[in-house]
């Protein structure tokens, strides 16, 4: 088996067919040629284990207490990521359109969270999970993803750690030039709309 600084994620995705090419309506709303699937690495749960260990690992320099990721996409990766940190584990889930704490889940006045998401593009999920718990009065210190699509362009809002950076092609959909070519586009993501 590799060593955890001898793995690939970008390989990783390539063999389980999670990097795809095409036409892809984001989850961000954004249009792009690229598209990854990160779920098609949770069929492999000794990738997820080895991926979990080496975000686990990137996350060691931040006293925290909590793992939360937003559901659906990153729940197993952030289970996996907290198994491996010895840290709780909770998930917000939308109700309502809505990003929202349930399942009697609860937070502590002061609780150090970080938030685990399996791609980042704008951080809207990301924002969106802050807003869920915010009245918690929780401190964030930190995300963590697989894959970090942001171009930097969050790095003063956010602390992500990723196992991946990737400066990705995107297009607003009004300036999309696969949509001018009349490539049908395809919506892979987990957000209705859009």
């Amino acid at each position: 088996m590799n060593t955890l600084n001898d793995i690939d994620v970008k390989e990783l995705l390539i063999k389980a067919d999670g990097l795809l090419h095409g036409h892809f309506c984001l989850t961000s709303g954004l249009h792009s040629d690229t598209y990854f699937q990160c779920a098609k690495l949770y069929q492999y749960p000794d990738i997820v284990e080895i991926i979990g260990k080496k975000l686990a690992e990137k996350l060691a320099g931040i006293e925290y207490d909590t793992i939360i990721a937003p559901a659906i996409g990153a729940v197993i990766f952030g289970y996996e990521v907290a198994k491996q940190a010895k840290k709780r584990n909770l998930f917000v889930e939308r109700k309502d359109d809505v990003m929202q704490l349930r399942r009697g889940y609860t937070l502590k006045k002061g609780e150090r969270v970080v938030i685990i998401e399996d791609v980042i593009t704008t951080a809207r999920t990301i924002f969106e999970t802050i807003d869920a718990i915010k009245e918690y009065e929780v401190e964030i210190k930190g995300v963590g993803c697989i894959v970090d699509r942001t171009q930097g362009k969050l790095d003063d809002k956010l602390k992500i750690n990723s196992l991946l950076k990737i400066d990705p092609v995107v297009y607003e959909p009004e300036n999309c030039p696969l949509c001018r070519q009349g490539i049908e586009i395809v919506k892979p993501g987990s957000r209705k709309g859009k």
